[in-house]
């Protein structure tokens, strides 16, 4: 094994391969992550490990707008093992192709559970949660999800109450695991 993919191999944070989000390759660490070994993700599709089949959609959508522009993607957001069990992933791509930002990628995965325990959330409340952890106001969300602003107020108040928040910075701090 060479120094690169000793690296790879080794490399303290989840990674793979993706090829139009299909896993071509990925190394120890993801396989910890997602509760398998690395030669049992071989070309399974990324969208198992979402925690839903609108997240796929809706976070794939955001990130292939943001690659096309930049070639590079991050966000922070629920995942799901084999195991099903939901945690939450810090989430880092880079496209190896930006003509078409899927194609051909390598991504990077951090499970971030022991800073940030999960909550029973909508999928829309992860949205809202998500963006949110942005720094994004109630308007700039409601027009990113094509919402009005006083819905995702709904929202964040549900968000509040769900992570016993008494204002949206200690909220903030909780979904960003941050000591409070």
């Amino acid at each position: 094994m060479d120094l690169s993919d000793l690296a790879f191999e080794y490399a303290p944070v989840g990674l793979c391969i993706l090829e139009n989000r299909i896993i071509r390759g990925c190394n120890r660490q993801f396989a910890q992550i997602f509760d398998g070994t690395s030669s049992s993700f071989r070309d399974v599709p990324l969208a198992r490990f979402y925690a839903s089949m609108e997240d796929y959609k809706s976070i794939g959508a955001r990130g292939l707008a943001m690659m096309r522009k930049t070639g590079r993607y991050s966000d922070e957001r629920v995942m799901k093992r084999n195991s099903g069990q939901l945690f939450w992933c810090r989430v880092r791509g880079q496209s190896l192709t930006p003509q078409n930002p899927f194609l051909r990628g390598i991504w990077s995965f951090s499970d971030l559970s022991e800073e940030r325990p999960m909550v029973e959330l909508t999928s829309r409340e992860r949205e809202v949660a998500i963006l949110t952890c942005r720094g994004m106001t109630s308007k700039e969300i409601g027009k990113d999800l094509n919402l009005s602003y006083r819905t995702i107020e709904v929202y964040r108040a549900r968000l509040l109450e769900k992570f016993q928040a008494r204002k949206l910075p200690e909220l903030v701090a909780k979904l960003s695991g941050m000591p409070l």
